[in-house]
């Protein structure tokens, strides 16, 4: 008798797949592209979907929308004699009558001449034809522009426009750096001092006594 291991039977093939079988997954296979395709938006280059599929933009959004906010706030704008006078007797009627209203404190609109005092970090002070001493005008240059003012100026800038928090502080600054380009980069803002100035601009009306203005327009004189 012969050892050894038992001969190995080939493994079983397969069945081939049934005519009607493939009939049923080419069936399926339509129906889920169909599906896809239903569920699918066709997005145009260059369309308003196009751009809100894009990632914001905060320089973007600045540059469009800087030109309407800086012919807002020279519309509204008064004349610092009148409405510094107006701000010291009742700030809440001022803002009424003159201001944005936003929730920590109303933007204001005024324009102002005066003689630039000393500065510092961009930040210059204005001895401002009209206004009583008690008040201190400063004018904000750069380079870094700080605040909201602009943004806040119009009032229809809100929250609910934005996807959160973050995209909504950058598109104050993207207001920002775009006044910045249009405004104070064409201006020797590094030797002001001495000098007479006209600002049209925006602040915040927070300390009556206190005005911090964001510039639109500046003219030397």
């Amino acid at each position: 008798m012969t050892h050894g291991s038992a001969p190995t039977s080939p493994a079983p093939k397969a069945p081939a797949p049934s005519r009607r079988g493939l009939i049923i997954s080419a069936a399926v296979a339509v129906a889920v592209v169909a599906a896809m395709a239903l569920d699918t938006t066709v997005v145009q280059v260059g369309s308003d979907a196009d751009v809100r599929a894009q990632a914001f933009s905060p320089d973007n959004y600045g540059q469009t929308e800087f030109p309407r906010i800086a012919e807002f706030v020279k519309g509204k704008a008064v004349d610092a004699a009148t409405l510094a006078p107006a701000v010291l007797a009742d700030k809440d009627a001022a803002a009424e009558q003159y201001g944005t209203p936003a929730s920590t404190g109303a933007i204001m609109f005024t324009t102002v001449t005066g003689t630039v005092g000393e500065g510092k970090s961009g930040v210059y002070t204005l001895q401002a034809d009209g206004v009583p001493e008690d008040i201190t005008v400063r004018v904000q240059t750069g380079p870094a522009i700080n605040g909201t003012d602009l943004r806040d100026a119009p009032g229809d800038i809100e929250f609910g426009q934005f996807k959160n928090q973050i995209e909504y502080q950058d598109a104050g600054s993207g207001i920002n750096r775009a006044m910045k380009a249009a405004v104070l980069d064409p201006v020797d803002t590094s030797s002001l001092t001495g000098k007479t100035i006209t600002v049209t601009g925006a602040f915040r009306l927070i300390n009556p006594k206190n005005w911090m203005i964001t510039p639109v327009e500046v003219g030397i004189q």
